[in-house]
């Protein structure tokens, strides 16, 4: 894709100013006092330069950037037109940083490397991308076109198109249909894989509709398998639910005892040791006349 020249540049990041900022309502107070077009503009210079393999200069100009605006850019880092630091103290971009268009920074953001690998060690960020204030994006990760980076995000891994991510790390937290301008809250991946909701490739997370809806799915399949189960099975009676019915001592009728004989005894009169005596001891108590 062919670029901007130098006029149409210049003409897209003082139009991006002017879009972002509702405090800029002067040209002449954007060209003077807003340091992150000193930044740009000075930027622009040793950027050409160092790809032209000027020694030296370029990062004297960078050191001066630095000096001046508080903004310290690699010469080496590829920034797109429309490009917009707000306020911008403390902003860092590293040398194989890529930048797209239409991309904005607020003060104290970091696009680092985490290591001291060569090559390609900075973020890729697409067009359109927002990057809230002290977020950190760390090492060769791709932010995706319309992505919005949270204030205090660090990233780590990739972050998908037209997503928002907060947190350490940062997690997904919503995603955009730019189509129809609708946005969508989704739930982390890695959550949604733990509580079993999830997919465990670590895909774009699901929403939480589609959580409430799975939730809902589930406690229908355990109801249903709960009525199953309360159908077939046979409780035991509620008075006997401990099986204590066998301990059970037999009724004695009051206070008089039978032992098994038709006849009853008296109290003074010794039971008989088995049931065939029976006959014997009432004939014995009819002829002595119940004395005992």
């Amino acid at each position: 894709m062919q670029r901007p020249g130098p006029v149409e540049t210049l003409r897209r990041d003082l139009a991006a100013i002017f879009a972002r900022d509702p405090a800029a309502t002067s040209f002449t107070e954007v060209v003077l006092s807003y340091p992150g077009l000193h930044a740009i503009l000075l930027h622009r210079v040793a950027h050409w330069l160092c790809r032209r393999r000027v020694p030296v200069i370029p990062r004297l100009l960078s050191h001066l950037n630095r000096f001046l605006t508080g903004i310290e850019i690699h010469p080496a880092a590829a920034i797109g037109a429309g490009f917009f630091v707000d306020h911008g103290m403390g902003v860092v971009i590293g040398e194989t940083t890529e930048v797209g268009d239409d991309v904005m920074l607020y003060q104290g953001v970091t696009l680092g490397g985490t290591g001291f690998e060569r090559g390609k060690r900075h973020p890729t960020l697409g067009n359109r991308v927002t990057v809230g204030v002290g977020a950190k994006i760390l090492g060769a990760v791709h932010v995706g076109d319309g992505a919005i980076i949270g204030a205090g995000a660090v990233v780590l891994r990739d972050v998908p198109a037209h997503s928002t991510v907060v947190g350490i790390p940062a997690r997904v937290v919503s995603v955009r249909d730019p189509a129809r301008g609708s946005s969508e809250r989704v739930m982390d991946g890695t959550a949604a894989t733990a509580s079993g909701l999830g997919s465990p490739s670590g895909q774009r997370p699901i929403s939480e509709l589609e959580i409430i809806r799975r939730l809902g799915s589930k406690v229908q399949e355990l109801e249903t398998r709960l009525a199953r189960l309360e159908r077939t099975a046979q409780p035991p009676p509620a008075d006997d639910a401990l099986g204590l019915g066998a301990l059970r001592e037999p009724e004695t009728g009051g206070a008089e005892v039978t032992n098994g004989c038709d006849g009853e005894l008296t109290a003074g009169s010794a039971p008989p040791e088995h049931p065939a005596d029976c006959a014997d001891a009432a004939r014995r108590l009819a002829s002595s006349g119940g004395r005992s």
